[in-house]
């Protein structure tokens, strides 16, 4: 038994030296120590021999399962290092390869184009005001001098959230709230920036857009103020040899009222197919403060006048940047946005 234990063993080191893996390892070891191993069905046997040789031959046989574990434990350490060491050979990096650049973001071309019309009208003393994007009908239409019944409503096809709430159609309502809070106080200038909703969606108009507008409320304003402030905006974002005109036009909140026009960014008045080869660009509506709508917010018609106009944010960037379909600012699409 003593010899067939010392061939078991000198065979199972000869082995281990040979193994590659841990999973041999594992199966090696099953094989001889396990409870099946050829090592445990030998030792069976010592209850075939007497009392003193079952001594020896146990004494010998523990010796030999230590010396056994103590080189597989060994063996293990030593090809877990081997496969460390392929594993970072592998995956090693070249530090002296270049880098990958950081790909920087920028602001999304309506962001830019709201920021420069709120720097121009901040320069001409404009303080800008909010309000809500989900709005009474009373602040959206009522106050602003279109009744229930009026067809002027038919301008504004909404979305209402109840008989009396909706989403705004407009920045407008911003307008009335603004006179509430201040009357009967002088100068009002503010400018009204914000996201407002219709149901409207094609090449040229969506169901949510931004809007800026703009009210002016004083004693002595007059369409000079008006034609003046409009003018000097247009210089400032489109550039000096533009030219404007204003056409008579009906919004309810204005009384006179109009659309302004500029002459085409793109072929400078001459005509083209951007301008339905008229040479003019619509850009905004503007007028003289309704009275009716000066009386809604607190204001005594007979004490001052004012002035008020709106413009679409997607217009003007559409006529400054020469995109042609509104619904690119709404697609994500990197291959357009990275232009800016």
């Amino acid at each position: 038994m003593l010899d067939k234990l010392k061939q078991i063993a000198d065979r199972s080191e000869q082995r281990l030296a040979q193994v590659s893996s841990i999973d041999e390892i594992n199966e090696l070891k099953v094989k001889i120590l396990g409870r099946k191993g050829e090592i445990t069905q030998l030792l069976r046997g010592l209850k075939d021999l007497n009392a003193q040789e079952r001594v020896s031959v146990g004494k010998i046989a523990n010796e030999l399962k230590a010396r056994l574990e103590d080189t597989i434990n060994r063996r293990t350490e030593e090809i877990k290092n081997q496969e460390l060491q392929l594993r970072l050979e592998k995956e090693k990096v070249d530090i002296t390869l270049p880098g990958l650049p950081w790909q920087r973001g920028g602001k999304h071309p309506l962001t830019l184009v709201n920021e420069e019309i709120r720097d121009i009208f901040i320069v001409m003393g404009f303080s800008v005001a909010e309000g809500p994007e989900i709005e009474s009908d009373y602040y959206n239409f009522e106050a602003l001098n279109i009744p229930r019944d009026h067809p002027a409503r038919e301008m504004q096809d909404s979305f209402y959230i109840s008989d009396d709430i909706l989403l705004r159609t407009h920045t407008s309502p911003v307008q009335v709230r603004t006179m509430e809070k201040l009357a009967p106080q002088t100068p009002v200038k503010i400018i009204v920036p914000g996201r407002v909703y219709r149901r409207d969606d094609d090449a040229t108009h969506s169901p949510m857009f931004n809007q800026v507008e703009g009210l002016v409320i004083d004693k002595n304003i007059t369409f000079g103020h008006l034609k003046g402030t409009l003018m000097l905006f247009v210089h400032k974002i489109f550039g000096e040899d533009v030219k404007v005109r204003y056409r008579p036009s009906f919004f309810p909140f204005t009384e006179p009222s109009v659309e302004m026009d500029i002459s085409c960014v793109n072929c400078k008045g001459t005509g083209c197919r951007v301008c339905s080869h008229t040479g003019w660009l619509e850009i905004l509506g503007a007028g003289m403060v309704n009275p009716r709508v000066l009386q809604y917010g607190g204001y005594d018609p007979e004490e001052v006048t004012g002035f008020a106009f709106g413009m679409g944010v997607e217009r003007i960037a559409m006529l400054k940047y020469g995109i042609n379909d509104l619904r690119l600012f709404f697609d994500n699409d990197k291959r357009f946005l990275k232009q800016f």
